[in-house]
């Protein structure tokens, strides 16, 4: 062996020793997922069923993952401002949304609001659907209807001419138009900035009705304060069982649910998607994240990426046709 090859040897081989020449190994080593706090967004105000969800979920991530998973309430434009910024952020991890079935619906019903544009389908990275929810009639029990006859009658007579609903372009502000098709009534929207302040009305006397779903008015209907007069699914819900479905009023085909499902940016690796479905899967197994979702009345799904990949696309197909077909525009 020359003398020259002789040092280039050496001093690989020292070179090695110390570190130098593998670089890339360590360093993918060293920045193992999570290694940061993980934010954590809702589009929509505190204390809502998706932020209720979202600390219930951010808290077992929390503590499985090793880093603080933070909640942030990005609200406005009916949750699209919180979700447009999801899916500008870095498909990285660390910015990840919690979000209902309105994410699908928006982009259809608010065309003409800057910012609103956010396609579930293309711009946003399905990782879990963690529940399902059923959307219900309700009314006040200061309007003296129990039926949704005796609703349909009060909007005739002009007793009743407005509801209440969590934002234009929500699962609620659907079931709305499907309700007035389907009885030849016109009841007139009141959008609002989330479930909280809608229902802070309702019971408070300002609007007599809302389309909702159980969780944030569960205690008034308890107190006798406000009147569950239908679900807008195909079966009653197990949550409430003497609640009648539409259809069993006479009004087959409306049917609008809604469902809650963690999503990140466009663009995160099936690796990462996949390590985060699978901490979704077992935290919706545990008894105590089962029973704290019981109590706003979300049942725990969960199932693949793929699966909440397709239900989007479903659903974004599903309410693009609904809103063409009965022209539902927000401003």
């Amino acid at each position: 062996m020359n003398q020259n090859r002789r040092r280039a040897l050496l001093a690989a081989a020292s070179a090695t020793a110390l570190g130098f020449l593998p670089t890339t190994a360590p360093a993918h080593a060293a920045d193992k997922y999570p290694h940061k706090p993980i934010t954590l967004v809702v589009a929509y105000p505190a204390g809502g069923d998706t932020d209720v969800l979202a600390r219930l979920i951010g808290e077992k991530l929390t503590a499985r993952l090793g880093q603080p998973v933070i909640v942030e309430n990005r609200t406005g434009a009916a949750g699209t401002i919180g979700t447009a910024y999801v899916s500008k952020a870095a498909p990285d991890g660390y910015t990840l949304l919690l979000a209902p079935n309105t994410i699908a619906i928006t982009p259809h019903v608010l065309k003409g609001v800057a910012g609103a544009q956010v396609n579930p389908v293309n711009d946003l990275t399905s990782i879990s659907q963690l529940g399902r929810q059923s959307l219900f009639v309700v009314a006040t029990a200061t309007t003296g209807v129990s039926s949704i006859k005796d609703l349909v009658a009060s909007v005739k007579a002009g007793k009743i001419t407005s509801y209440a609903s969590p934002g234009n372009g929500s699962p609620m502000h659907i079931l709305g138009e499907l309700f007035d098709k389907a009885t030849g009534v016109k009841i007139t929207q009141v959008p609002y900035r989330g479930s909280v302040p809608a229902v802070a009305d309702l019971v408070g006397g300002q609007i007599p009705m809302m389309y909702t779903t159980l969780g944030p008015v569960a205690q008034y209907i308890k107190a006798g304060k406000l009147v569950p007069l239908a679900v807008a699914d195909a079966k009653r819900s197990p949550f409430l069982p003497q609640v009648s479905t539409l259809a069993e009023q006479g009004y087959p085909g409306v049917e609008v649910g809604a469902w809650q499902a963690l999503m990140g940016p466009k663009g995160m690796s099936p690796e990462l998607v996949k390590l985060l479905n699978q901490h979704c899967e077992a935290i919706l197994k545990m008894p105590d994240v089962a029973a704290r979702m019981e109590t706003i009345a979300i049942t725990p799904t969960g199932g693949d990426p793929a699966a909440m990949s397709k239900l989007v696309q479903s659903d974004f197909q599903r309410y693009r046709e609904i809103v063409k077909e009965f022209g539902i525009q927000a401003n």
